[in-house]
């Protein structure tokens, strides 16, 4: 009988998740004197490390007083809400972490909501009480009253709460007396976490996540629900449609520290990885071989956006990648709904298109960002957002929970763009030194407004945004307002015939690099499109006149993020996406096929 407790760490981004769990990892000695590792062990992939943002959950266990903790780290962004709500399945209480001066956030709020409806018991820990003007005991009164909001029980409501700084490696129930170690919350841990049920009866595991490995193909995980698991048994796997498929066990292995461990069976409440299963998908159950029962499925909440990808067909195409056919996008974007459960991809009636429908723009740019990374070019469209009708036929769209911190001599600018994209202000209130801002806003009036808000407040407003619901339609809101320079020919641009354009608007390339006609290479200062040949170079005489060698004087070229550019594009341009290249385009890079199907338009 094993004594397990199983864990998972919810917070929002930036509050301190995967420090918390690198200090767990390095008080329970689980490395070697020699073993040198880094900061943020879980954080493994380079995006991850690059953004400091978790996006795939990750297990990892620790032993400490003869009993084995199984931690989850959960990603914090409500756009990786699907990776959240299937790995809570495996947890009986969470870690809710909330920072000692920002308190509980949009999206802490999101994932609480899924735990609390699970029945898990949490354990709050107020963290960074280190960072001036913190308000610690204001931060427990407030987690106090959003659990009571979301429809805590009792039991959930008598939480234990520790304070402390996961950077310097210190936990304590009293954030005044400040101890030398984390030891405090594996005591909580312990002693408060309801210990991993025993259920006796047929073997029960629902697959909750997946792994792959180029030796024994997919591997699924879960937690074992009732039973026990013995490898080499024959056994059932319960597709989400309810058919029955037999599979065999190869081999069964228990998470052990960072790592795996073989073992030839395992016991209801813990978390294994299963091989040898074929066919699989997240959510389907693992049951007994006569008698099998399926677990209630994995609910996901629906996707709110749509982005069009297609096949790169620039005239720069295949360049700089090594995946450019329709068919190598297709494999890759089923391959990735396998895992990625909040994801849907649509074939369309045109071979080399897809439709993807996917939580929000980060969750899509971040598949975007893996694909260019592996060597793909693509390209995408202008992100939409989908409509539904409701039971009485009207039209109703995804309406977002905006919060934004911003200093007070800017409020007011933000407050104006927002309710410009048709954004209602429900709370204005002082937090610390600054404006403390909450909107609901349609997630339309979204696309392109953390840019305006960051340029509004010298780039000091901190937004978070999470879905709400679906209301009806709020009206047209106004897009970008200012036009698009396009390049009339393909070739170097010269710094000469740039300075020369300077006033025609703001430019996204620099002297020397290669462009395309059709290829959107800045911003007009006026609403039309304009298209201009920068490729000019100055005319040669062998004069010297006095005045005309000015030396050129350029501006900078404008420097776009993937999410900048995926939402500044309009509905005619295309984002072209390759290993080292992210382009703004014509859909049509012909001027005149432009204003032939502008004419037909009008």
């Amino acid at each position: 009988m094993q004594n397990i407790r199983n864990i998972a760490i919810i917070a929002h981004v930036d509050h301190g998740k995967t420090t918390l769990v690198d200090k767990i990892i390095h008080a329970s000695k689980l490395f070697d004197e020699h073993q040198q590792f880094d900061d943020l062990i879980l954080d493994n992939n380079d995006l991850e490390r690059e953004r400091g943002i978790t996006i795939v959950s990750k297990n990892v266990s620790v032993r400490y007083k003869d009993v084995k903790i199984n931690i989850i780290d959960t990603p914090g962004h409500a756009d990786f809400g699907g990776e959240v709500e299937r790995v809570l399945k495996m947890a009986d209480g969470v870690l809710l972490l909330v920072d000692a001066f920002e308190g509980a956030m949009p999206q802490t709020r999101f994932v609480l909501g899924k735990a609390i409806d699970l029945g898990l018991k949490p354990i709050v820990v107020v963290n960074k009480v280190d960072k001036e003007n913190c308000r610690p005991d204001e931060v427990h009164e407030q987690v106090f009253d959003l659990m009571f909001n979301l429809g805590a029980n009792e039991d959930q409501l008598d939480f234990v709460t520790l304070y402390g700084s996961s950077k310097q490696g210190w936990m304590s129930t009293d954030w005044k007396q400040k101890t030398d170690s984390i030891i405090p919350l594996l005591d909580a841990v312990v002693a408060s976490i309801p210990p991993a049920p025993q259920l006796d009866g047929t073997p029960q595991m629902q697959v909750t996540s997946l792994d792959y490995s180029s030796f024994v193909g997919r591997i699924a995980i879960g937690r074992v629900h009732r039973g026990t698991l013995k490898e080499g048994s024959n056994m059932s796997l319960v597709k989400r449609d309810g058919t029955i498929k037999k599979v065999k066990i190869k081999e069964l292995q228990v998470f052990e520290g960072l790592g795996r461990t073989k073992v030839s069976e395992v016991s209801s409440g813990e978390i294994c990885a299963v091989t040898g299963i074929e066919g699989f998908e997240i959510g389907d159950t693992l049951a007994d071989a006569e008698n099998p029962e399926g677990l209630a499925i994995i609910s996901i909440d629906e996707p709110t956006m749509n982005m069009l990808f297609t096949i790169n067909n620039s005239p720069f195409f295949g360049k700089e990648g090594k995946f450019v056919t329709s068919r190598h996008l297709r494999d890759r974007l089923f391959k990735e709904t396998e895992k990625n459960l909040a994801l849907r991809v649509k074939e369309t009636d045109k071979e080399d298109t897809f439709l993807v429908y996917g939580r929000g723009i980060l969750h899509l740019s971040v598949l975007i960002e893996t694909m260019r990374r592996e060597g793909f070019e693509l390209q995408v469209g202008q992100p939409q957002v989908l409509f539904r009708e409701d039971e009485n036929g009207n039209r109703t769209e995804p309406i977002e929970h905006l919060v934004v911190d911003v200093p007070e001599e800017t409020a007011g600018k933000v407050i104006e763009l927002v309710t410009m994209r048709k954004g209602e202000l429900t709370i204005m209130e002082p937090k610390g030194d600054l404006q403390h801002l909450e909107f609901n806003i349609p997630a339309r009036g979204l696309i392109g407004l953390r840019n305006n808000v960051l340029t509004a407040t010298a780039g000091e407003a901190i937004m978070n945004h999470r879905f709400q619901s679906y209301e009806p339609y709020k009206g047209v809101i106004p897009g970008r307002i200012s036009g698009s320079l396009i390049s009339m020919d393909t070739g170097a641009g010269t710094a000469y015939t740039i300075d020369k354009m300077q006033d025609r608007g703001e430019f996204f390339v620099d002297p020397g690099e290669e462009v395309y006609a059709g290829q959107v290479i800045g911003e007009h200062t006026r609403p039309n499109d304009l298209t201009i040949n920068i490729q000019k170079g100055k005319k040669l005489t062998n004069m010297r006149a006095s005045g005309t060698d000015d030396n050129v004087k350029i501006v900078p070229k404008r420097q776009f993020s993937l999410e900048e550019a995926m939402e500044y594009i309009q509905k005619d341009e295309y984002l072209e996406v390759t290993p080292k290249s992210v382009r703004m385009r014509k859909i049509l890079l012909d001027e005149n096929e432009r204003l032939r199907s502008a004419k037909k338009v009008d």
